[in-house]
């Protein structure tokens, strides 16, 4: 098997994966904040990192995988404003919120999900120990980091402190020594939550969160650490900032990012409006088609949704769950089984993986696979070798987190032809229909059996085309029909 490479955004490169303690990974992965409902963008990243997880656990390394909350920021306070609630019971809504709308996704849950709110001694004391330092300062009730403290300030962004000064999203302000500086503790206007503070009473800023709960969890340095491109500046810029002045020593090993979902080219946010809710998605797509989506194309490109898109997902998923439909019914039909995995195919897929998590790549083989093996077992008796496939089939849909439903399928086989009456049956009656029941196209599957014996062909086609308006799919595997409901 090749060795696993990832993609560092310091660098800009694929770098080969040594983690700091062999056999053991420790990963962060910046959470939602959470005051609104998620939507795609979020859906992508939170995917992305679940197979990541998923993945790295499948090559044996022992994770330790950290995805948190943001439970106090000003847009969770403004929202609850709004409407006339409290701010934690807000947050505590999106919270829920998003574990059922990932649970339908198939996320699985990280080693730790902490909230913000849980460690606020944790952050005071963080702060505390970056003044004692120098590295901080006091001002009318806020507190701030001093970027120009901070030797290599931009080396993720890639970015000059000058360029950096002009930056849009920098706040600008008279409190502050630096039009850089960022806070790490703001002072609480009346109304607000706070808490009790040695610079009075306050709440902590958005940057520091995600460095105290790192460091809580996984101590420093740690391996991975990921988000979507958005956080990259001056999020992530800021963590480092801050948790290298008070560690002495490199943050983070392996920077990860992964790109926008977009929706008529234009990045999805809440903030412009230009966003599907997760929720509004589900009415009209099922979870695991909206997972196969998320995962066609490779986790740094961009991904622009449209319905096309998703119709394509749902027709790949279909094909998926029906080809292992029909593989598992010959396999079981001829009485063949196996514990072991097609061991080619699986080193195929995690070559695939181990270049920077090639989901597009590992997809593609996916499907190549389960071609394969639906073609061998149409024309012939499956053997070992088929169900060695089948295992690894399932192997791969398992670390991509693919939860296919279990399709039911009806047989008529040329047995059933010995006491079949084809006189008594009528193909306008067939057509005629607005709606069949499974057992009327069981009835007319036979019927077309009975004519392909015959080598009517042409007759038995327009059968097959009559049932699948009715969301019939019909499959001929050696001298049998399968019959599967769309």
């Amino acid at each position: 098997m090749s060795e696993l490479y990832i993609h560092n955004t310091v660098t800009g490169k694929k770098e080969k994966f040594d983690p700091i303690i062999p056999g053991k990974v420790k990963m962060y992965v910046c959470g939602v904040t959470v005051y609104d409902r998620c939507h795609l963008g979020h859906a992508r990243a939170v995917v992305f990192f679940d197979v990541v997880f998923r993945y790295l656990r499948e090559l044996g390394y022992d994770v330790t995988f950290v995805r948190n909350f943001t439970d106090i920021d000003d847009k969770i306070i403004n929202r609850a404003n709004k409407e006339g609630v409290f701010w934690k019971d807000l947050a505590e809504k999106y919270i829920q919120k998003f574990h059922q709308d990932f649970a339908l996704l198939n996320v699985l849950k990280p080693t730790h999900e902490p909230k913000a709110t849980e460690h606020i001694g944790d952050i005071i004391d963080f702060i505390s120990e970056l003044e004692k330092r120098g590295f901080a300062y006091f001002s009318e009730g806020d507190v701030y980091f001093s970027v120009r403290k901070s030797a290599d300030y931009g080396y993720l962004s890639g970015r000059s402190v000058d360029d950096m000064r002009s930056g849009a999203r920098i706040e600008v302000s008279e409190k502050k020594e630096d039009p850089l500086d960022f806070a790490l503790w703001k002072k609480s206007k009346d109304g607000e939550p706070a808490w009790e503070s040695p610079w009075g009473l306050g709440r902590p800023g958005w940057h520091i969160e995600c460095s105290v709960m790192s460091q809580f969890y996984l101590g420093v340095p740690f391996d991975i650490h990921g988000g979507g491109n958005d956080l990259i500046f001056p999020h992530h810029e800021n963590e480092i900032a801050q948790s290298e002045a008070l560690a002495g020593n490199r943050f983070v090993n392996y920077w990860i990012h992964n790109g926008f979902v977009t929706l008529n080219k234009e990045k999805m946010s809440k903030s412009t409006g230009n966003f599907f809710a997760l929720e509004d998605i589900y009415n009209v797509c099922e979870p695991r088609v909206l997972r196969m989506f998320l995962l066609s194309s490779r986790y740094r490109d961009p991904l622009d949704y449209s319905s096309e898109l998703l119709e394509e997902s749902k027709q790949a998923v279909f094909r998926l769950e029906k080809s292992i439909t029909l593989i598992e019914y010959a396999l079981q039909k001829h009485g063949v089984s196996s514990d072991k995995l097609d061991e080619k195919s699986y080193l195929d897929f995690c070559d695939a993986m181990n270049d920077d998590f090639n989901t597009s790549k590992a997809k593609a083989l996916l499907f190549e696979l389960v071609r394969s093996v639906y073609f061998s077992i149409v024309k012939k008796t499956p053997d070992t070798e088929a169900a060695k496939q089948l295992n690894t089939i399932y192997k791969i849909c398992s670390i991509l987190g693919l939860d296919l439903n279990k399709l039911v399928p009806v047989v008529v086989s040329v047995n059933d032809l010995n006491n079949f009456g084809a006189d008594n049956i009528s193909f306008d009656s067939l057509a005629g229909q607005e709606s069949l029941t499974m057992d009327q196209a069981k009835e007319f599957a036979l019927w077309r059996l009975y004519l392909r014996k015959e080598k009517l062909f042409d007759k038995a086609d327009e059968i097959r085309s009559v049932l699948e308006k009715h969301n019939f799919d019909i499959s001929d595997i050696q001298d049998a029909t399968i019959i599967l409901k769309i």
